[in-house]
């Protein structure tokens, strides 16, 4: 039985790297267990680990679920400059979303429900089962 789920993210320099992500995630890590690495859960039993080391060309995306991609896009370009963003929908698929790099080539997203029912559902089984 699998019941929790981590991926780590590799930045050359962990102080740059953690500035970076608390901007993203807008808080501060939840554990630095040592040096040279930052933990955030981003859901209950799912974690992301900045680790300092040699980042890893073409993996991901990491895509991160979000209620208004649009104002998360217009928040990264401001506060991250993030000037790579393209929102994209298919009418075949239930979200909206879109990919960006980190400073590091590390590649991240966010997608959003285009059925805010639904995506209030998710949300509260997320809430229930935490």
């Amino acid at each position: 039985m699998i019941f929790e789920m981590t991926t780590q993210i590799r930045v050359k320099d962990i102080k740059e790297g953690q500035r970076w992500y608390q901007t993203l995630l807008n808080r501060q890590p939840d554990f630095i267990p040592h040096k040279g690495f930052a933990e955030w859960e981003i859901i209950s039993g799912c974690w992301l680990q900045v680790a300092e080391g040699t980042p890893s060309e073409e993996s991901g995306p990491i895509r991160l679920g979000v209620r208004d991609i649009k104002g998360e896009r217009e928040r990264l370009v401001k506060e991250l400059n993030i000037d790579e963003f393209e929102i994209y929908s298919r009418r075949e698929v239930p979200v909206k979303w879109g990919t960006f790099t980190d400073p590091w080539g590390n590649l991240l997203g966010f997608f959003e429900y285009l059925d805010k029912t639904e995506e209030e559902e998710r949300i509260k089984t997320l809430v229930v089962n935490k």
